[in-house]
């Protein structure tokens, strides 16, 4: 694979996982906006330490469970990010 994400190629023989990666890829997108969304609530002090806490291991058993879910469908993290053209890819490598 180059260096570019991939684009979403529907292959009539494989369209269960591709719509398995479209799906993960959303799932994905917002586990990443909902983590930079807590990551500025703990900079700006607006968490005590026990939610900061409890915020922390929400957001690692869902990682968690996104890694069990691409194991599962045969993809990887790049599979994830797709190729939105001119508007680059679609996940934050960050």
């Amino acid at each position: 694979m180059s260096g570019r994400p991939r684009r979403v190629e529907l292959d009539p023989e494989a369209v269960g996982q591709d719509l398995a990666a479209l799906v993960l890829a959303v799932v994905e997108l917002l586990r990443q906006l909902m983590e930079r969304q807590a990551l500025r609530r703990i900079d700006q002090g607006d968490l005590d330490d026990e939610q900061v806490e409890k915020l922390g291991l929400t957001l690692m058993a869902l990682e968690d469970r996104m890694a069990e879910l691409r194991e599962h469908f045969g993809l990887t993290p790049e599979d994830l990010n797709i190729d939105l053209g001119p508007l680059g890819p679609l996940l934050s490598t960050e």
